[in-house]
């Protein structure tokens, strides 16, 4: 009835057993649609696993939680008139500094840039990868691996994990419920603190806040903080993910069938047996997965992904390493769990089933070696550079490469006019014509500076409120990193300027020379004045 399974029959004449899970998926469809609305929470004791993706998991929260914790205590020389944090959101001065760049609150388009590039970026990850920020370097999953190890190192691994839940209030599990909630919090509370070091200098900021002179503001700050941590990464844990977060609803409309997920390859694990030997001496086809639940008992998100692509998949690729444990352990190929796209799975589900439509493994195996054929399609480089992310990738960049190019031109350096709204002019007894202007020139450099303000295009004298006589042009000292607002006089006469309103810049250049900017303002006379 079935092709000859013979070619396993060396294989497998002695498979080693693994041990099958005793373990439900606790967000799987079904399970979902018998839960009432207000179902409690069923807690997920998510096993340790280990592999290449766990690894890469390890790396990515160490280097997240270091550059999250150790930024705000980088140093960055820029003078004597300027703050030496590398990072620092100043609230109270309006700048924000990041290691070399200042920027002002005139140019938060640098920001906006940034949220921009942001949000691309995140559009090309998932359409590639799918949700691969959500399972690598997400801060809830960050700090949930982070609580996972706290968890893990004092009550076990999952086994004594539920041993412990079961088990009644003794001394033993009292302390070790203190000692793991209190660390919690610790962590919490380092994090509520390492946040606002972001926001004034961190040395100073954290000798005031332990000598309780800290503002009220950074104590509200780290309560709140520390109590967002401790809910979201030591109690609801994937219901933030799950129910909280916006973006798994999201990101279905990032997918296609050429983006990569977490897929279980159905085309060569099913028909599932756990007595393989047994079904090939009944002529029954046989597929690789065993249903050792190895698969689930690692998911943090408490899913099947043999059930398909899921809401809750957060692609961290766990199951891939516990999967691929288990095929090394019975001589199989690793990859029945592997990222795959939508358009590979298809095809090779086309080569393995049959006329009937049934799945029939033995038809992607060498009848010779039983190994797997080499028409399968595997997943390569091709499958993520296609135009979609081509053009992701090239928007991603161009706004980049936008953002560069302004920072490197801009000038610091910049100067606002305002004409006065009331009165328009002044008629002087000598028959010239005044104006009055708000001048604010900005010296965003952390040093001082002496610059000359002076008319361009009009035949005029300046002078400040301060009763100086006017001549061609004014010498202004800057303070560093400040911003000079300058009262000024423009007197022109009227014999030499047209009636009505003529245009004119004013231009603030260095004494040096090296920078000058300037700003169109118009210069106002009576109607009829020539």
């Amino acid at each position: 009835m079935y092709p000859d399974h013979n070619w396993m029959t060396p294989m497998l004449a002695e498979p080693p057993v693994h041990d099958r899970y005793d373990v439900e998926p606790v967000n799987s469809p079904k399970r979902r649609q018998t839960l009432s609305l207000y179902a409690p929470r069923k807690k997920i004791y998510p096993k340790r696993a280990n592999g290449r993706f766990r690894n890469f998991k390890w790396l990515v929260m160490f280097i997240t939680l270091t550059i999250y914790y150790v930024t705000p205590w980088l140093r960055w020389d820029r003078g004597p008139f300027a703050p030496d944090q590398a990072v620092l959101v100043d609230m109270a001065n309006r700048r924000f500094y990041f290691f070399f760049i200042e920027i002002w609150p005139q140019e938060f388009y640098y920001v906006a840039g940034m949220l921009v590039m942001a949000g691309i970026g995140l559009f090309l990850v998932t359409s590639t990868v799918g949700r691969a920020w959500c399972g690598y370097a997400c801060p809830q999953t960050v700090w949930v691996d982070l609580f996972l190890v706290v968890e893990r190192g004092i009550e076990g691994d999952r086994n004594a994990r539920i041993k412990l839940e079961a088990a009644p209030w003794t001394f033993d599990k009292i302390w070790k419920r203190v000692t793991k909630h209190s660390i919690w919090l610790l962590i919490g509370v380092v994090t509520g603190g390492a946040w606002i070091f972001y926001f004034a200098d961190a040395p100073s900021l954290l000798h005031d806040v332990v000598t309780f002179n800290a503002p009220v503001i950074a104590y509200g700050t780290i309560a709140l903080l520390t109590t967002t941590t401790y809910l979201f990464g030591g109690l609801m844990r994937e219901q933030v993910c799950t129910y909280m977060c916006p973006w798994p609803r999201i990101q279905g409309a990032m997918l296609d069938e050429h983006s990569l997920t977490v897929t279980y390859n159905g085309w060569r694990g099913e028909p599932r047996s756990r007595h393989t030997k047994k079904a090939i001496a009944q002529g029954k086809p046989v597929g690789d997965c065993v249903d050792c639940n190895a698969c689930v008992v690692v998911c943090p998100m408490g899913i099947d992904i043999r059930d398909g692509q899921q809401l809750e998949c957060i692609t961290c690729a766990l199951c891939i390493d516990a999967c691929d444990d288990v095929m090394t352990k019975l001589g199989k190929e690793q990859g029945l769990i592997s990222y795959a796209t939508l358009n590979d799975y298809n095809r090779n589900l086309a080569l393995a089933t049959g006329s009937d439509g049934a799945i029939d493994p033995a038809r992607i195996r060498d009848t010779k070696t039983g190994r797997l054929i080499d028409t399968l399609k595997h997943t390569n480089w091709r499958s993520i550079v296609r135009p979609r992310t081509i053009v992701y990738f090239f928007g991603w960049a161009a706004i980049g490469l936008a953002m560069l190019t302004v920072l490197a031109l801009r000038t610091p350096l910049s100067v606002s006019v305002l004409h006065d709204r009331n009165p328009l002019y002044v008629l002087l007894k000598d028959g010239a014509v005044r104006n009055g202007y708000d001048v604010k020139i900005s010296n965003m450099e952390a040093a001082p500076r002496d610059v000359t303000v002076q008319l361009e295009g009009l035949d005029g004298l300046i002078s400040t409120a301060d009763g100086g006589q006017p001549q061609k042009q004014l010498t202004v000292s800057l303070e560093p990193d400040k911003v000079a607002a300058l009262r000024v006089y423009i007197e022109a006469d009227p014999v030499h300027l047209k009636a009505g309103i003529s245009n004119f810049n004013i231009m603030v250049a260095s004494l040096d020379g090296r920078l000058h900017v300037e700003t169109q303002t118009t210069f106002q006379t009576p109607e009829g004045s020539k």
